[in-house]
């Protein structure tokens, strides 16, 4: 495997290198290292260090050098064909599937939602089934709790992904049936209100004691639990358990809560209850209600479904539906937890939901990432148990087959130096939108040959040696710059710049910083929610005309 490794790692490094002037991006490599060997994900590890030792080595050599190489050994990009990875769902007919999505409300959804929505909706779509949205919205735990504007964002990313909802459901409707079924166990005997504290809770539940309250009698639970939802007890006072067996190996299953009381303002439904269902509880009720034929989460959730059938079966329902797992997948870069972006947010330390920080799906939209490639990226990854940790380079990946077809080409210097260049006698220059779509014409770019900016960079590597200036003319670089051939020589590196006249314009980067810099006039021309390609520097979205200001995709 090593040995393929460093060979497929090398090659990818040599033609990324090739394509953008002597330099290859690490990422890019890894993603094209994963695409082309899929079974290389569960060494993702050994996949980014032989990546990176590759693109050290190839970014020592010259482009000469490269491009040597490349013929000498005939190296090509292998063609990749898309094979359908998700698997049939167990006992699942045409017409008779019925799914649900649970959403809590907190936030807009992220990129570790999309999985669970996207594969949900792909199922529903393929079975020709129906597909719910429940509103997960009691209330949890003091720093996770819903929020009144979550709602909307949830709803506006389903329809941004393309999502078919056939019904929408709010848990916070729905207590007065959560009761109900919480009284019909009391009733049978298989839950009872406890008033230990959590200290106790937890240490009996970590030893297999059963708490003084577990054989109190049925009618003192029903006073109890009566007690509660009229608010005689104060929150952590009384919670109320389900009966399951104290020596259970998992010590985490031994009595679960069921319900807790809080006295917290809903966002829908104010301060009207005082009690409110776990998720688990409010899932055993409602799927089995909504008449769900198979559940799709991840495998984090095992003690949930554990619940689930316990009271099912305990309650004596003839309820068996499909539960179906997959592992956790997370993208490098996406470290915060909405929790946490949340708190950060509120402290003022992130910009908002739209943050690309955040990785919420909002973000993503803001930075040009498409629906479809979000799609394709879940599609691909299946429905594996393992937990895996991809670079976001796998998604840019997807998202770079659909942007690079319809993005039109500019120019854009970030960090600009300016140059003259003598012997420039060319007034305009003149370049395709799209190299692939001449249709679409081509823009017509004013130069000026004594205010010609390029990347300090560029100057700095390159300065004393020959260039192309993309479109314009092949140059020995330098502050004084000097025309050495008008004809293009497309065998020398080849640099980006503007001129003058040009536009101000504003890029957020992927982490949150904010890049001044100078692009060429035709930009001016572009709507907002344009995807553009700034040549050899990566593709963005237009956000606000007036400021000019762009998010920035990936290269």
């Amino acid at each position: 495997m090593l040995k393929e490794l460093k060979k497929l790692a090398r090659k990818h490094a040599l033609l990324n290198a090739y394509e953008h002037g002597g330099k290859a991006n690490l990422n890019a490599v890894i993603g094209k290292i994963v695409a082309e060997k899929p079974e290389f994900k569960a060494k993702i590890a050994e996949v980014v260090e032989e990546a990176k030792k590759a693109v050290e080595e190839v970014n020592k050599l010259s482009l000469e050098e490269i491009e040597k190489i490349i013929k000498k050994e005939k190296l090509k990009r292998k063609k990749q064909k898309y094979v359908e990875r998700l698997p049939a769902l167990p006992k699942a007919k045409k017409g008779k599937v019925k799914l649900r999505l649970a959403p809590f409300p907190s936030g807009p959804l992220h990129i570790g939602n999309a999985r669970m929505v996207l594969l949900n909706d792909e199922y529903a779509k393929r079975y020709k089934g129906k597909l719910y949205l429940v509103f997960d919205d009691t209330i949890g735990s003091e720093e996770k709790y819903p929020d009144k504007e979550a709602y909307k964002m949830i709803l506006e990313d389903l329809k941004w992904l393309k999502v078919k909802i056939n019904k929408i459901i709010y848990k916070s409707d729905r207590m007065e049936i959560f009761y109900k079924w919480a009284e019909k166990l009391i009733k049978a005997g298989l839950a009872y209100v406890c008033n230990c504290d959590e200290e106790t809770l937890r240490y009996n539940r970590k030893y297999g004691i059963a708490c003084e309250h577990r054989e109190q009698s049925v009618e003192e639970n029903l006073v109890k639990w009566e007690r509660m939802l009229r608010g005689y007890y104060k929150e952590k006072e009384a919670v109320l358990r389900l009966k399951t067996d104290m020596k259970h190996p998992n010590p985490a299953f031994r009595d679960r809560v069921l319900a807790r009381i809080s006295h917290r303002k809903h966002p829908r439904v104010g301060n009207k209850y005082k009690v409110w269902p776990m998720l688990e509880f409010s899932w055993a009720v409602d799927d089995y209600l909504l008449g769900i034929t198979h559940i799709i989460r991840g495998k984090d959730l095992v003690i949930e479904d554990m619940m689930e059938k316990y009271i099912w079966e305990k309650l004596g329902l003839k309820y068996n539906p499909v539960f179906v797992h997959f592992g956790i997948l997370s993208i490098k870069e996406a470290k915060l937890s909405k929790s946490q972006a949340r708190k950060e947010i509120k402290q003022g330390k992130l910009m908002g939901w739209h943050d690309p920080r955040t990785w919420s799906l909002l973000s993503l939209r803001k930075r040009g990432i498409m629906p479809e490639a979000i799609r394709n990226f879940v599609k691909k990854m299946g429905l594996s148990l393992a937990d895996v940790e991809l670079p976001a380079e796998i998604l840019y990946k997807e998202n770079r087959k659909i942007v690079d077809k319809i993005a039109n080409r500019y120019f854009a210097v970030l960090e600009p130096v300016k140059i003259k260049v003598k012997g420039l006698s060319a007034k305009y220059a003149e370049a395709y939108y799209h190299p692939d779509f001449k249709r679409r014409g081509k823009r017509r770019i004013k130069v000026n040959s004594n205010a010609i900016y390029v990347e300090k960079g560029d100057l700095e590597n390159f300065e004393g040696k020959k260039v192309r200036l993309m479109e314009l003319a092949n140059v020995k670089l330098g502050k004084q710059a000097e025309v050495i051939s008008k004809e293009l020589k497309h065998e020398l590196p080849k640099i980006h710049w503007v001129s003058e006249p040009n536009v101000k314009i504003k890029i957020i980067m992927p982490n949150g910083q904010e890049v001044k810099a100078l692009a060429e006039p035709a930009v001016k021309k572009l709507k907002v929610g344009s995807i553009v390609q700034f040549l050899r520097v990566g593709f963005a979205r237009l956000d606000n005309k007036k400021e000019m200001l762009f998010y920035f995709a990936h290269k």
